[in-house]
């Protein structure tokens, strides 16, 4: 089956929740057969398979109330959706998953299964029942809850080495300026103006800088690190689409400042290993409003700023927070989103290791059309293309190298530096983009890696 990485707004958990709801349902009020369960049926292997065409499993997971699809929340405030996520538990059902090649039979006899587990899963192993009803492409499960600080990976607070010197002021001057903040001080409108300065003239031209910014980030990314990040993607996003010198600078200083309001929140809650409870994720989703009240009071920034900050967790379709009706969130915010998820994405955290670029931005994709703005999600990944400079890579010979160049014209043939086996740079550049006599590429990119003990910055440094 061909694979896709289109944008679909339908990639979300609930629909084929709803839709194994029903055939649950239907099977008994209706005899096999009947016009309302082939109709339905119908429905959910259509669902079924655009989900599959993009990913061989679907892996949908109720933590806490909400429905998860392969790791990312959906959260929904509509009661009947929160009903569907509700009655799995109840079953002793918190994860479902879904492998290619599920047939309309596997999906009828899971309905069935589900029907009869009215009393929960009982004596006989969950994998037993699956496999005497002939359901090959499913696997059922219970969730376990644990104190994930007991397991969390510890990273370091900030970047051991930073490869481009501006790079390294930026992210400086943005730590006391928010620690001063946190304290209780102003905002530095001159700091905060010299650093947007920075990232405009050099940090978002420079190739060691990127290298940090679009790869794996082995660290925990606090948020004075994370708005410099981000602010330099949004750049890159704003290259791309033309923006003007000016529109440029005022986007630039709204989302190095669009996560301010975090200051205002205990640093134990925003380091917490694990999911929040409700009072902390509440304190969390505050940062949004709490940013804006900051920045509406300081003179001299520009009139968007504090509007990204308050905007920058609300998607396309009016969702997300805080609530605003049914406003759609500023162009800014709606490029800052894009920015701040896939740098969130690519970052570490205690309760979960970081994502390789591309699948962060196969993860944009997926969002596109429905929480983010398709287009910007195009020329962002346009910009950064899916193996970005800094990135390490396999290649199909099996070699591990660092890229040193991406073109738009070739985005997934880069050119490399190969790595010696003790972490170092060999001589020399290898474009992948290179064919032989009959026309076929020699290399290809396999996939990117974790860093290990590659030494990145011997590849990226001028």
């Amino acid at each position: 089956m061909a694979t896709s990485t289109t944008p679909d707004a339908a990639l979300d958990p609930l629909p084929i929740l709803k839709g194994l709801a029903s055939l649950r349902k239907f099977g008994g009020m209706y005899p096999a057969g009947h016009p309302a369960i082939a109709h339905k049926l119908a429905e959910i292997e259509r669902v079924l398979q655009r989900h599959l065409e993009a990913h061989p499993v679907i892996r949908i997971d109720i933590i806490h109330g909400e429905a998860h699809l392969d790791g990312l929340s959906f959260r929904h405030t509509d009661a009947a959706d929160l009903r569907v996520a509700h009655e799995l538990s109840e079953l002793g059902i918190d994860s479902l998953h879904i492998s290619r090649g599920i047939t309309p039979e596997e999906v009828l006899a899971l309905a069935a299964l589900l029907r009869e587990l009215k009393e929960g899963p009982g004596p006989v192993p969950m994998e037993r029942q699956l496999a005497d009803r002939g359901i090959r492409h499913v696997t059922l499960g219970k969730l376990v809850a644990i104190d994930t600080r007991w397991r969390a990976d510890s990273w370091d607070e900030a970047p051991a080495e930073i490869y481009d010197p501006d790079y390294a002021e930026s992210i400086e001057l943005m730590q006391s300026t928010f620690d001063h903040v946190q304290d209780g001080g102003e905002l530095d409108l001159d700091t905060v103006r010299h650093v947007v300065d920075l990232l405009i003239r050099k940090v978002a031209g420079s190739s060691a800088a990127l290298a940090q910014i679009l790869a794996v980030k082995l660290y925990e990314n606090l948020t004075y690190c994370h708005s410099v990040n981000v602010a330099t993607l949004s750049l890159l996003i704003a290259r791309q689409v033309g923006f003007d010198e000016r529109t440029t600078a005022a986007l630039a200083e709204a989302a190095l400042l669009h996560d301010i309001g975090k200051t205002r929140i205990p640093l134990d809650v925003i380091r917490k290993p694990g999911a929040l409870d409700k009072r902390e994720r509440a304190m969390m989703e505050g940062h949004t409003t709490y940013g804006a009240e900051i920045l509406v009071e300081v003179e001299g920034l520009r009139p968007l700023t504090p509007t990204v900050a308050l905007e920058h967790h609300r998607g396309l379709q009016a969702d997300g927070y805080p609530e605003l009706g049914d406003r759609v969130p500023h162009l800014f915010s709606q490029l800052v989103s894009v920015a701040d998820i896939y740098e969130a994405i690519t970052g570490a955290r205690t309760y979960q290791p970081p994502r390789q670029p591309e699948q962060a931005c196969l993860v944009l994709a997926r969002l596109a059309g429905g929480k983010l703005n398709a287009a910007l999600v195009k020329a962002f990944v346009a910009a950064v293309t899916f193996f970005p400079v800094g990135s390490v890579v396999r290649t199909s010979h099996d070699e591990i190298g660092v890229v040193l160049e991406t073109s738009a014209a070739e985005p997934l043939h880069p050119v490399i530096a190969l790595a010696t086996s003790d972490g170092g740079r060999l001589p020399g550049r290898i474009d992948t983009a290179t064919r032989d006599a009959g026309g076929a590429y020699v290399r290809h990119i396999l996939q990117t890696v974790a860093p290990g003990e590659i030494r990145v910055g011997e590849f990226v440094n001028p």
